[in-house]
């Protein structure tokens, strides 16, 4: 009987009877072990791997936000060590620059900066002096504007010139370079320029929108009711809406 080689399978063919030779297995321990600890040594190490990923993501936002406040406070600094007056000075000449201004205007828009009132008030003097505020200039060029562009009467400029805290005599000089015709030809111009609107409406009605337009403007009741009537008569005489006088009647105020 032939006896199998020990070490050699039997029947595991030999090369010489035309078998295959069975294949060496050269597994180490590694490829040995469980398929569950293998899974779990990796879900071990993804899980690593994610968390420092995190921790990176959490060290570079907190990193930006340390560079963002550095910058804020290297932007806020140099505003915050400037000197008061300079400040001052600064904030006047940037509100000059887009208008004349009364000095009231500026004093109230430094202490809205919380500039030391003692400091605007030495700041606001020397602009004075230099002649880069003047009220009084203001004044008069203010009254020059407004009643030339919306109509305004000589109480409505005067009004406005108080509110923005011109002296009374500085404000009294600057109406009085209007006179009653200036404000009656205003009045009318005004009146012509809304007359279109008021057309199809009976007289009663227009005229008590046209008054009321020039009331608006701080033109007296009288002045009003005869720059209205004036220019709906004129409207009339030449073939325009005609219709009923309206008269203001005894004690009623009207002229």
């Amino acid at each position: 009987m032939e006896e199998t080689a020990p070490g050699h399978p039997a029947g595991g063919g030999a090369a010489g009877h035309g078998g295959a030779a069975a294949p060496v297995s050269r597994t180490g321990p590694a490829d040995l072990a469980d398929p569950a600890d293998v899974a779990e040594g990796g879900g071990r190490a993804g899980r690593g791997a994610g968390a420092r990923r995190t921790r990176g993501r959490a060290r570079e936002r907190a990193e930006g936000e340390g560079r963002k406040g550095a910058r804020d406070a290297r932007a806020a600094k140099p505003e915050e060590s400037v000197d008061p007056e300079a400040r001052a000075r600064d904030i006047c000449l940037r509100l000059l620059t887009g208008a004349a201004k009364s000095r009231k205007q500026l004093a109230d828009a430094l202490r809205r900066r919380e500039i030391p009132d003692e400091v605007a008030d030495g700041v606001l003097t020397r602009l004075e002096e230099v002649g880069l505020i003047d009220d009084a200039a203001f004044a008069q060029a203010w009254v020059e504007s407004r009643h030339a562009v919306r109509g305004l009467s000589r109480r409505a400029l005067a009004q406005e010139l108080r509110t923005k805290g011109v002296a009374g005599d500085l404000v009294e000089q600057a109406v009085a370079q209007l006179d009653y015709d200036d404000e009656t030809e205003a009045a009318r111009a005004l009146v012509e320029r809304k007359l279109r609107v008021t057309r199809g409406l009976e007289r009663q009605a227009r005229t008590r929108r046209l008054v009321g337009v020039l009331a608006r403007r701080g033109y007296s009741e009288g002045l009003a009711f005869r720059v209205v009537r004036e220019v709906l008569d004129a409207e009339a005489a030449d073939g325009g809406p005609d219709g009923e006088d309206v008269d203001g009647g005894p004690g009623s105020g009207w002229e």
